[in-house]
């Protein structure tokens, strides 16, 4: 097993529940040395089932891989003072804290700047500290409802829908790792750290695209039009014989082509169709036609006939059949470890692929083994397991 890209690099991980967990998960598959610091309680997640797998929930597995699992107090002197010794020398920190938080521990970005001058330091939070609602406690589901996105995800029929997965945490995480590998690069140049701060808000927003676009062009509020693209068309479900279809026909050209493949040439030649702009003024009619040339075509084989040829097209899978697809597993997307599944990483590197090297750690874990390491003694390790400081058994 290679070393990964990001070997060497050493990550303090503060964070809990979604984005931040996410985002050093990313940064551990390829190749980080990532230290999971837990509170006492743990990290919530382990709670978030079922289901569960001795006793831990698969929430918690699902982005925790690949990181060394240690619980301290940092409420406590102690507990920060034993934070400072891990920071000494660790290239990341990523935690979501509330803003102030740390700034009241004395660990605020100017505090660590100048002890740790070249260290990134990462704070995920909902609001950011700044404007009106800087400071205030964000949660996916919120920023999915404040940002917008909600107001564009279902129909008409719905009214406003969350989206199915936690799109702004994980997109968070993303964003945060993107931040991250910057600031490594510009790092390189400088000699310098610098502080990442990253909004949930923010990164909701920046997902409102093309909704957002089209606003700022013709000032109209989009709407939610279902599984039906607010700029293509035809770019939607319908329904066949066996399931769902989804067409993403992005062009003029593809569409000729769909209405050659479906025997239905004249469609393409239908002046009420003939370019994108008078599909979307005519879809209703466009969804009706389409419709009746599906009727009674199987919606798993039509699908492969048109992606062979070509033209985007697949069936609408539940999460077992996806996970399940023979191409899921040729690419990989299922990572094991033992007894240990989960989705694999997308990020395929040719030279120094990602990776599974450690299943999500127990709480505590790697405790003593990450402070030996790090130059703590046994009788300090000891002293601070007796004080409660190193948590050797989640509180409830």
């Amino acid at each position: 097993m290679n070393e990964g890209a990001l070997a060497g690099l050493t990550v303090i991980d503060l964070s809990r529940v979604l984005g931040g967990p996410y985002c050093t998960m990313i940064l551990g598959d390829h190749g980080a040395e990532v230290i999971k610091i837990e509170p006492p309680q743990g990290d919530e997640t382990r709670e978030w089932g079922p289901p569960f797998a001795d006793g831990t929930a698969s929430y918690f597995l699902g982005v925790n891989r690949n990181k060394k699992g240690v619980a301290l107090d940092l409420s406590r002197p102690e507990g920060r003072a034993a934070l400072l010794r891990l920071l000494d020398g660790a290239d990341v920190l990523v935690e979501n804290f509330k803003p102030g938080t740390m700034e009241k521990w004395a660990l605020g970005e100017p505090d660590l700047a100048a002890r740790f001058p070249r260290l990134v330091h990462c704070r995920i939070s909902g609001f950011g500290a700044e404007g009106p609602l800087g400071g205030l406690p964000g949660y996916d589901a919120v920023v999915q409802a404040m940002a917008g996105l909600m107001s564009v995800n279902g129909d008409e029929t719905t009214g406003p829908l969350r989206l199915g997965t936690p799109v702004v945490d994980l997109a968070t995480g993303l964003f945060a790792t993107i931040g991250i590998l910057m600031a490594l690069h510009e790092r390189a140049r400088s000699g310098r750290g610098q502080f990442l701060d990253m909004a949930l808000y923010d990164c909701g927003m920046a997902l409102l695209h093309p909704q957002a676009a089209n606003f700022l062009l013709d000032g109209k509020r989009p709407r939610a039009l279902g599984n039906a693209h607010p700029n293509i068309a035809p770019y939607e479900t319908f329904p066949a014989k066996g399931g769902t279809l989804f067409l993403a026909i992005g062009n003029d050209g593809q569409f000729a082509k769909l209405c050659d493949l479906l025997e239905v040439p004249a469609l393409a030649r239908d002046g009420r169709f003939a370019t994108n702009r008078d599909r979307l003024a005519n879809r209703p009619a466009l969804r009706d036609a389409l419709t009746a040339a599906l009727a009674g075509q199987d919606a798993a084989e039509t699908a492969q006939r048109l992606l062979r040829a070509g033209l985007p097209a697949g069936k609408v899978a539940a999460i077992d059949e996806a996970l399940s697809a023979p191409h899921t597993h040729a690419r990989q997307m299922i990572t094991e470890l033992g007894a240990f599944r989960a989705l694999g990483t997308p990020i395929k590197l040719s030279r120094t692929p990602g990776a599974t090297r450690l299943a999500p750690p127990g709480f505590n874990a790697h405790g003593h083994a990450v402070l030996r390491a790090r130059g703590f003694s046994e009788e300090e390790i000891a002293a601070l397991a007796a004080d409660g400081i190193l948590a050797q058994v989640r509180r409830r």
